[in-house]
C-alpha cells in the first residue's frame, strides 16, 4: 500500500483524539418563549443536541446554547413548516457511557434528528442512532464515526480537509520552510501528516514536525527548534497560548499560523491586539469569518449572549447544522427521521446562505477514502487575523476545495 494512502486510511481511527486539537445528564427543551411558539400551529419538530459541560476536558457549552438560540430565533420567524422547533438537550460529560445514554434518550423521545452535537464517543452513539434510523446532522467532526457512518451527515470536512487546506495556504502565502508544533500523540501525528500532504501538494517542502510533551508548561525548546523556519503552524488547541507566550519571550519573528480554534481573537487580544504577533497569521477554517454577511442571522440570534463565542468552530458548525435541518425539513410533506434521511441522501443541494457551498450527501460526491467516505464537503476557508479579528485572508476570498489534494496518490 502506498504510504500516502496508508496514512489517510489510518487517519480515520485517530480522529476521535484530534477534537482536543481543534477546540474548537440530560436537560429539558428549548423552543423559544411561549409567546413566540403559541402562534405556531404546525406539528412540532423535535430534535436533540448533546455536548460536554461541567466536566474536565473539552467542555463545549456553546453548542447547547447555540442550539437553543437557533430554536428561539427560528420559532420567532415562523418555525419549521409552521411548527415549533423543540430542542432536547443532553450533557454527555466527555463520558462514553453518558453519550450512549444521550443516544438512548434520543430514541426514546422519538426525535427526528440529532443536530450539531459535540462528542468524541461516536463509536458508542452512532450504532444506536443507526439502528433507530435517526440521522446525525452536522456533528462538529471530532469523532471518526461521523465520517464513516451512513446515518451521519457532516457539514464540514473535519481534520483531513482543514489541515490539508492549511498546509496549502501556508505555502501559497510564501512559506518555504514550515515547522508544525503539535502534541506528542498518535492522533496529532496524523494531523501533521495532513498538514504535510497540503504543503507538498502546493509545491512546498514537508514541514518540520516538532513534538510537545503533554505535560509541558514551558515551550521555549520548541520555539528554539523553529529557528530556520519562516512560518510556524501552532497545532496545540487551547494550549496554543503556551507556545505564543514562549515565542514572545524569545523575541522570535517567525510568521505564525494555524486552523481556527488554536490562534484565536482572544489570544490576540491578550498578546497585544492589533500589535500582537498573531497579526497577519495564516488561519484556515471551515466557514467565512463572522464579519461576513452570511452570519447575520447567527449574530442577531446570539446578540447580547456573552456565553456564546460566535467565533468558536463548534458553535458555528451547530448553527450550520440547524440551517441544514430547517432547509431539508421544509421540503418534506411529513417530517420524520426516515423522510429526513431520504431527503438528505437525495437532495441536489442544501443552501446554507453562503456559510458553505451547497451541501449534498449523494454517493457521487463522497470522498473516496475508506473511513472518510461520509465527507462530502471538502472545502475550507483561508483567513487571517487582522486588527485582532479573524477576517478573510484576501479581498474576494471564497471557499477552496482540497478534494484533489486528499485523493491524489503520488507516483511511487
Amino acid at each position: 500500500m502506498n504510504d500516502s494512502r496508508r496514512r489517510r486510511t489510518a487517519a480515520a481511527t485517530c480522529l476521535a483524539v484530534t477534537g482536543a486539537l481543534l477546540a474548537a445528564g440530560c436537560g429539558g427543551e428549548a423552543s423559544g418563549s411561549a409567546a413566540e411558539t403559541s402562534s405556531l400551529k404546525g406539528a412540532p419538530v423535535k430534535v436533540m443536541v448533546w455536548n460536554p459541560e461541567d466536566t474536565q476536558g473539552s467542555a463545549q457549552p456553546g453548542v447547547r446554547l447555540t442550539a437553543q438560540a437557533y430554536a428561539k430565533w427560528i420559532n420567532a420567524h415562523g418555525g419549521i413548516k409552521g411548527g415549533p422547533l423543540k430542542v432536547l438537550t443532553c450533557n454527555e460529560k466527555n463520558d462514553p457511557d453518558e453519550a450512549e445514554k444521550c443516544a438512548q434518550q434520543a430514541v426514546a423521545e422519538k426525535v427526528v434528528a440529532v443536530v450539531g452535537s459535540y462528542s468524541l464517543a461516536g463509536d458508542r452513539y452512532m450504532p444506536i442512532l443507526q439502528k433507530a434510523g435517526i440521522p446525525y446532522i452536522g456533528g462538529t467532526g471530532v469523532s471518526a464515526a461521523e465520517f464513516s457512518n451512513p446515518l451521519s451527515f457532516p457539514v464540514n470536512g473535519g481534520t483531513p480537509v482543514v489541515f490539508a487546506a492549511h498546509g496549502r495556504q501556508l505555502v501559497q502565502d510564501g512559506c518555504k520552510k514550515i515547522s508544525g508544533v503539535r502534541y506528542d500523540l498518535a492522533a496529532a501525528a496524523i494531523v501533521s501528516q495532513f498538514l504535510t500532504l497540503g504543503a507538498v501538494s502546493a509545491g512546498g517542502a514537508p514541514p518540520k514536525d516538532l513534538k510537545v510533551p503533554l505535560t509541558a508548561t514551558d515551550l521555549a525548546p520548541q520555539v528554539a527548534a523553529t529557528k530556520g523556519s519562516d512560518c510556524v503552524s501552532v497545532i496545540l488547541g487551547t494550549a496554543s497560548g503556551l507556545f505564543v507566550k514562549s515565542y514572545i519571550q524569545s523575541g522570535a519573528k517567525t510568521k505564525l499560523g494555524s486552523v481556527v480554534g488554536n490562534l484565536t481573537p482572544q489570544l490576540a487580544a491578550s498578546t497585544g491586539g492589533s500589535g500582537s504577533p498573531l497579526e497577519g497569521a495564516a488561519i484556515t477554517g471551515y466557514f467565512p469569518p463572522t464579519s461576513d454577511p452570511a452570519w447575520k442571522d447567527f449574530l442577531a440570534a446570539t446578540k447580547g449572549d456573552k456565553d456564546i463565542d460566535v467565533s468558536n468552530g463548534a458553535n458555528e458548525t451547530t448553527w450550520v447544522a440547524f440551517k441544514v435541518l430547517t432547509e431539508a425539513a421544509g421540503k418534506l410533506p411529513s417530517i420524520s427521521a426516515k423522510t429526513l434521511v431520504q431527503e438528505l441522501n437525495t437532495t441536489s443541494g442544501i443552501d446554507t446562505g453562503g456559510l458553505t457551498p451547497a451541501l449534498d450527501w449523494k454517493a457521487s460526491t463522497a470522498l473516496p477514502i475508506k473511513g472518510l467516505n461520509r465527507i462530502h464537503n471538502t472545502t475550507a476557508t483561508e483567513l487571517t487575523i487582522r486588527n485582532g479579528q479573524i477576517e478573510w485572508a484576501k479581498a474576494g476570498s471564497t471557499f477552496v476545495d482540497v478534494r484533489k489534494v486528499l485523493t491524489a496518490v503520488p507516483a511511487g
